[in-house]
Order: C-alpha cells, then structure tokens, then sequence
C-alpha cells in the first residue's frame, strides 16, 4: 500500500496556510475536515495552493451562515464587567483616526432600498434606540466589554424600505474601511447602529459618529466612522475578508 506523498509547500505558502489556518479555525472546529483536503499534495504552485485556502474559507461561510439563528443572542454583562479602559482597535494607529465634521455628515443610502435620502446624525437619534452591554473578540485572540446604544439595524433598514430578502448589507467607512453582513445577522435583534458608547456620543477612537455593533460577529465586522450603508444580492466582501478572513465570521 503506497503512502500518501508529503504536503510541500514553499515558505510563502506555508505562512498563508498557517494564517488562514488560524482564521478558520479560531471558533470552529467543523472546519477540521476542510483543512484535510490539503494532506496528501503536492502542491509548488502558489495559485493552486490559493484556490483550495480559498475553497476552505468558502465552506467555512456556509455552515456558519446554516448554523446561524436569529433567536440565539450573545451573552449580555453588568455594568461591573465593563472594560474600562476599553481597547483601541483598527487597521491603522491611534493617531490616524479620521477627523469628521459633524456639521457636513450624512449616512448615505442605496441598492434595494425604496428611499434613498441621507440621513443626519439628528434624524438617526429620533429613531428608536436599545442598549447592550456586550463582549466584542478580536481575531487576534484579545476581548473587551462595553456599553453601547442605538438604532437597531433591523428597524432602520425598515425605514428606508430596504429588500429584507437580499442577502447582504454592506458599510462603506470615513477612515476607507468596508465590510458587510449576511441579511440574517443584519436582522439580529443585537445588531445595531451604534452612536453611543458607555452612556455618552462614541468618541472618535471607537467610532464617531456611527459604527456598527455586532456581538454575533468577530471584532473585525463591527464597521466604525460609517458613511454609507447599501442592499445587494452581491457578496460585498470587505477590507479583510478581501484578504483572507472569512465573511460570516460568528462567534
């Protein structure tokens, strides 16, 4: 009975199965069986090795979106639980978060939605608000709890008179971060259009003014500074899942 050859794999691919390695299997185990399709290759060419990480990420995705129910709510703390002070987190340093004159913003609309008029930073506080204090986990392996408050996204995709039986909605950000969510988490009663944090207006670090909160979601699909919100049936993707990390992402 002949063994099975070798996985071989150049320095630079050793690292990208490593690292998408580590995003797949961070909160699920069911991606396992995925990551043994790679033993018994033998595989020099980067593309190829590309083309199955990617297949893995896919499969990842889609039994994290079967799995997924909207009834099933993240844990909630008590105000003594909160950490403070809460962690800074971004694709770029402290110093670079952008500056927003309050005066000139306005969240842009579009795609399958019946009302496209911008909103206000005045009209999205007239909207009905709910409070969370919650766990938001990093990839990187750290987590933090917080206090947050504001529209639930549900309610103001309802107002806009957006398609709820699209299957994404995607955030377009002040500081040039993107990302996008599922219909079915974007409808989680926990998700919402964060616009205060710990009982007062976000501070900038955190991001001013609006900034989506997901506590179904790794920390990276919790969208800060966002400037534009649209409805498609075309998978967004966003800033990191672009490179890698996986689009459903749940904890």
């Amino acid at each position: 009975m002949s063994k099975k050859p070798k996985l071989i794999l150049e320095p630079d691919q050793r690292k990208k199965l490593v690292d998408l390695e580590r995003r797949l299997l961070i909160r699920s185990g069911l991606t396992l069986g995925a990551v043994s399709m790679l033993t018994g290759c033998n595989l020099q060419d980067g593309d190829q090795v590309d083309k199955v990480l990617w297949a893995m990420s896919r499969w990842n995705d889609r039994v994290q979106a079967w799995l997924f129910s909207g009834s099933r709510l993240a844990q909630t703390y008590s105000e003594s639980q909160i950490t403070r002070p809460f962690r800074f987190n971004a694709y770029y340093p402290e110093y670079n978060v952008p500056d927003i004159d309050i005066a000139d913003y306005r969240l842009e609309v579009s795609g399958k939605v019946e009302k496209k008029a911008p909103w206000t930073l005045e009209q999205l506080q007239r909207l009905p608000q709910t409070e969370q204090i919650t766990r938001l986990i990093c990839i990187e392996g750290w987590s933090a709890i917080g206090q947050w408050s504001g529209v639930p996204l549900k309610i103001f995709l309802q107002h806009i008179g957006a398609d709820l039986t699209a299957k994404y909605v995607g955030f377009k950000c002040e500081d040039r971060y993107y990302s996008s969510l599922d219909m079915a988490t974007a409808l989680h009663p926990q998700t919402i259009l964060a616009l205060d944090f710990d009982k007062k207006p976000l501070p900038p670090d955190f991001g001013y003014p609006l900034r989506l909160r997901v506590p179904t979601k790794l920390g990276f699909k919790n969208a800060k500074h966002i400037a534009a919100i649209f409805v498609t049936n075309d998978n967004p993707g966003g800033y990191w899942e672009d490179q890698g990390y996986n689009g459903f992402s749940g904890i």
